[in-house]
Parts: C-alpha cells; structure tokens; sequence
C-alpha cells in the first residue's frame, strides 16, 4: 500500500464514494467536459498543496482569477471548496501516519480558532477591496513567499513547536488572524504565513512546519466553505457542480503531494513553483497593464520580500546566538 495507512485508505475508498453519489445526483459528464479546465488546474495545484506549505488555492486562484477572468469571489470559494477535499485528504494521511507524533499537532487546537476569528473579520470588512488591489497582493504574496522559501537553505532543527514567552504567543497568535484574514480575500494563505514563522521565528524543522500548515489550511477551507455556504448563503449550483468536477483528483493528488514529501526533496519542484509564481506575477501586470497594478504590484513587492528578508535574517542571528551559548555552556577542556 503505499500510503501505509489504513485509516486513510478507509477515508480515501470512503471520499470517493461519496463523491460518486453526489456526482450522480447534482453533475453529470457534459458539464464536466464543459468545464475541465478545473480539474485540470487542479492536478498540479493539489500536487503542490500536499508538497509545499502552500494550499491548492496559490494556483487556482490566480489560475481562475487573472488567466481565466473567473469572478473574484467565485475564484476563492472554489479554493476554499476544493481545498477542503484535498487538504483535508493530505491532512488525514499526515495525522495518521505511522511516523507521526500527535502532540506535535496540539498548537492546532489554538490556532485553528484564532485564524478563523480573522477570516470571520476578513469576510465583514476586506470584500469591497478593488479587484486588482486583491489579485496585486496575492501575486506579490505568492512570489516573495516561494522564491524566499527556494532560496533559503537553512531552515529549523526542532521538530515540535516552543513558544517561550507572552511575546512570542502574542505574534504567533497575531500572524495567525492576518492568515485568516488573506483567507478571506483568496481562499488561501494562512498556510504559507504560518510556516513563515514557524520556521523562523520558531526554528522549527521545514517539514513539520510544512505539515503543521497543511493541517492548518485544511481546517480553514472547511471552514471557510462551511462559512460561505451556511452564513453568507453565497454559493450557486455552478460552484457545487465545478466543486464535484475536481473533487476526485484533489482527493488523491494532494496526499500524494504528502507522500513525495516524505521520500524525496524535489529541487526541480521547487524551482518550477518559483517559475510559475515570476510567471503569473507577470502575466497579472502585462496583460491590460495599467499604473495601478504596476504600483500595486511593485508596493506588495517591495513589502513582502523586506519582511522575509528579515524574518529569515532573525532566524538565522537566532541560531547563532543559540549555537554561541551552547559553546559558551560547554567549554573545551
């Protein structure tokens, strides 16, 4: 089996035919050829929500909202949706791997609730944002995020999370409501914030971070999706019918993500996701150019590469200061 985990393979066989059901009641296989086009982004970004501590919605969105001019909204719920699926599926396969430690995974039980309080503040007051303002930032978000993450080699050593001091909990917990807050305008983004952090500020390992914001991102898109669907009462049958169309794909393509993770560090992967973000970036700015987005983009630029550019130099003075008190505590005889 090579997943080696026979609670997934349960919710796995479970999922599908789920989704077999719902299909055979509410889609049907001429809308689905008429809409491929979202299963088919869907494969590569479920492959990158389980390999990277990005969700599926860093490619569906852009994907759906700048090449496919899919309205704003609809381009975020269906992140949400589909990550529900996917990022629950590659959730389930991490939590209940053989290798796994649970507790690590407690710090979820706080964060969970804190990011949704800022999606919740995102939802009632950052929608009115104009549609280019949201895509710049996005975009901006995106590139600075993964070229920072390929670039920089020396990630954390600790495989659990330590959160020493009132100071510390305070900008954890401060980080986490904006992620819920980016959330709310693109259906993804917590994730990518939260590992940010993690393996910063907190020197946490790259995979566990990677996982930790997997679980986190997953839990969000449920309830975003639960939120958009029970409160807002804003989803239409299209979004429900696009929503079963890569439903089965994300469902094995994003754990699959999980598990090459697991065995191999793939440098060409990484390198194609920082393409695709330069790539999208540009596309976003190139095409119906305007001031406006030029502005936007370069101002998001500008901010997002400064704050990693100093959070990975913290990181890094961190562990040498570390690394200076360990040899000062144990002399050479």
């Amino acid at each position: 089996m090579m997943f080696k985990s026979r609670a997934f393979s349960v919710w796995f066989v479970a999922a599908l035919l789920v989704w077999v059901a719902l299909f055979s009641t509410f889609d049907s296989i001429t809308f689905l050829k008429g809409n491929w086009y979202y299963p088919a982004i869907m494969v590569l970004g479920a492959f990158v929500a389980g390999l990277t501590p990005m969700g599926g919605g860093s490619v569906a969105f852009p994907a759906l909202s700048i090449f496919l001019h899919v309205d704003r909204v609809l381009a975020r719920d269906f992140s949400m949706m589909i990550q529900s699926i996917g990022m629950t599926s590659a959730s389930i396969f991490i939590l209940t791997h053989r290798d796994t430690v649970l507790g690590n995974y407690r710090p979820l039980l706080i964060f969970v609730p804190t990011c949704f309080a800022g999606f919740v503040f995102g939802m009632l007051t950052l929608q009115a944002m104009p549609v280019y303002l949201i895509q710049a930032l996005f975009l901006s978000l995106t590139a600075a995020f993964v070229i920072a993450y390929y670039l920089h080699k020396q990630r954390g050593s600790a495989d659990g999370l330590a959160v020493p001091s009132t100071r510390d909990a305070v900008w954890l917990g401060l980080a986490l409501f904006i992620g819920g807050m980016v959330t709310s305008l693109f259906g993804t983004g917590a994730d990518m914030l939260l590992y940010t952090l993690l393996i910063t500020h907190f020197s946490m390992k790259e995979k566990a971070a990677t996982y930790i914001s997997i679980v986190l991102q997953a839990a969000m898109s449920v309830l975003g999706f639960s939120w958009r669907a029970f409160v807002d009462h804003g989803l239409t049958h299209y979004q429900i019918d696009t929503w079963l169309c890569a439903y089965p794909v994300v469902l094995f393509m994003a754990p699959f993500g999980a598990y090459v993770l697991r065995k191999l560090h793939l440098e060409w992967m990484l390198i194609a996701v920082v393409l695709l973000a330069i790539f999208q970036l540009l596309y976003f700015n190139f095409i119906q150019p305007s001031d406006a987005k030029t502005v936007a983009s370069a101002v998001f630029c500008t901010v997002f590469a400064a704050l990693f550019y100093f959070l990975l130099r913290h990181m890094r003075a961190r562990r040498a200061g570390l690394l200076g008190a360990v040899v000062r505590a144990d002399p050479p005889p």
